[in-house]
């Protein structure tokens, strides 16, 4: 019962974070908030982990965090150098 509110409670906040990274300000908050849906996909994946006793669901959270990562760093790298681009 309590595992059905949490995971409800996570998707809340997944769809709280798309419209924000839909409508954001700016696009380092639309960059910022992907990276808050990441991590929650990441949350969700070891909670289905430790619930169904699967560890090899844990190697998958762990190759979509590192992934989710390095995309988050070069999205930053590239965004940063197209707005230096910009200023020339």
């Amino acid at each position: 019962m309590y595992i059905e509110w949490i995971l409800w409670l996570l998707f809340a906040f997944m769809l709280l974070y798309i419209i924000y990274a839909i409508k954001g300000p700016s696009i380092w908050d639309r960059l910022l908030a992907m990276s808050v849906i990441s991590t929650k996909i990441i949350i969700i994946i070891i909670f289905f982990a430790t619930v169904n006793d699967t560890s090899y669901m844990l190697d998958f959270a762990i190759i979509y965090a590192l992934f989710g990562f390095i995309g988050t760093i070069f999205i930053a790298l590239f965004l940063s150098e197209r707005s230096k681009r910009k200023k020339e």
